[in-house]
């Protein structure tokens, strides 16, 4: 453990990396050039090269993983560890630029969660930038909520409130995507600025196959435990449609009602009903804990 004052701050920077060594130490020297009284918090997940030593000699509080648990994981020890009231959550490989955090603690009195929401000038990947686009289109349709850019990892937390949600957060990169959800479907305020990212330094740690699907999935999870009737009620629906729909052409063609039109209209209750009850468990959950 490399985190040993016990001073008190506003706010935290909060850093997570892995094998970052060519550009931490550059980042936190910026930070600290505009944000002088603030903590910077670099949660070193495992890195195998110099990125705890190049953060140290920066002039960061460093808390070390024993090795790589992954990038949600090294969130949730920075939350821990944080000693500020507020945490701004940054990546570690320039991609964020450290001007912004001010643009984001402009907003803190009135939202509780601040996200830095990457506009078209920034530099990223086409390929990304559709995937972020279906992802934002749908977590936006769970949760009734405009959703400008829920994968964002640039975002700013009142830490109290953010630990309340840390046993929902995947130790993987999709735990921008929980929080975002997560912080909406217990009626908490989020505040979209845009900012223009730049590409990162080094290889990206991110598969898009195996992270695009990962990412999908987590966000399917989620919806389901915060918002299960936003899903149910389509895929039940649907199927009582098409029940519908075969029923009529079954009779106009062959005067009766088929098996498949019944086994359709049995799912559809089953899966209306399925969500009904989910629905009631997830709003337990949060008389439980709020």
């Amino acid at each position: 453990m490399t985190v040993a004052d016990t001073k008190k701050y506003e706010v935290t920077i909060l850093l997570p990396a892995f094998n970052e060594e060519g550009v931490i130490g550059t980042t936190i020297q910026r930070i600290r050039e505009l944000y002088p009284e603030y903590e910077i918090l670099v949660v070193d997940d495992g890195s195998t090269d110099q990125t705890m030593a190049e953060a140290m000699a920066a002039g960061a509080n460093v808390w070390p993983h024993p090795y790589n648990i992954g990038n949600g994981a090294a969130i949730k020890s920075g939350l821990r560890c944080a000693r500020g009231e507020w945490v701004v959550m940054m990546d570690a490989d320039g991609q964020h630029q450290p001007e912004d955090i001010a643009r984001l603690l402009a907003h803190r009195d009135r939202f509780d969660m601040v996200v830095g929401a990457r506009t078209r000038q920034s530099e990223t990947r086409a390929h990304r930038d559709l995937a972020n686009w279906l992802y934002n289109k749908f977590a936006s349709y769970v949760t009734k909520f405009k959703i400008e850019d829920l994968t964002s990892g640039f975002r700013l937390v009142r830490v109290s409130v953010a630990k309340q949600f840390l046993y929902l957060l995947p130790n993987t990169f999709s735990y921008p995507s929980t929080l975002t959800m997560a912080y909406l479907r217990s009626g908490r305020s989020v505040k979209y600025i845009p900012i223009q990212t730049r590409a990162r330094v080094g290889k990206s740690k991110i598969k898009l196959l195996r992270d695009g699907t990962r990412f999908f999935l987590i966000i399917t999870k989620i919806a389901t435990l915060f918002s299960p009737f936003r899903v149910f009620l389509p895929i039940s629906f649907s199927l009582f449609t098409t029940g519908v729909c075969y029923y009529a052409y079954t009779f106009f063609t062959q005067g009766r009602f088929t098996n498949m039109s019944a086994l359709l209209f049995n799912t559809s209750v089953i899966i209306f009903m399925i969500g009904l009850v989910a629905e009631q468990v997830s709003q337990m959950r949060y008389d439980r804990t709020e």
